[in-house]
């Protein structure tokens, strides 16, 4: 079910839904304790549209906050240690002069 769909219910409407799919979501899990579930994903759907439907009445209990919108955000590149230490390993044999190798004398 669609967010949109959910914010168009009342609280008693989507007190009612959330009690629904728990019913439906603990059905779902016997299901696929005993083998019977055909369909896996369901258990799946349940569960979000559980949390949409709270997150919904959370949403409704206070009057001051408004619904969230989703914002994407930028990636940030992080460095980890791993990389610096390549990164310093990679620029200290490149300043450095290379070394013929040494000449192997044979005895005998």
């Amino acid at each position: 079910m669609k967010i949109s769909e959910i914010r168009a219910k009342k609280p008693e409407e989507l007190k009612d839904m959330v009690l629904t799919l728990k019913k439906e979501q603990f059905n779902l899990r016997m299901q696929a304790a005993t083998g019977a579930l055909e369909n896996r994903s369901r258990i799946k759907e349940a569960r979000k549209d559980i949390a949409r439907a709270k997150t919904v009445l959370g949403e409704l209990a206070n009057p001051n906050h408004k619904p969230v919108v989703a914002k994407v955000k930028k990636e940030k590149k992080v460095k980890t240690e791993t990389a610096e230490k390549t990164e310093k390993t990679e620029k200290k044999a490149k300043a450095a002069p290379k070394k013929a190798p040494a000449k192997k004398v044979k005895k005998g």
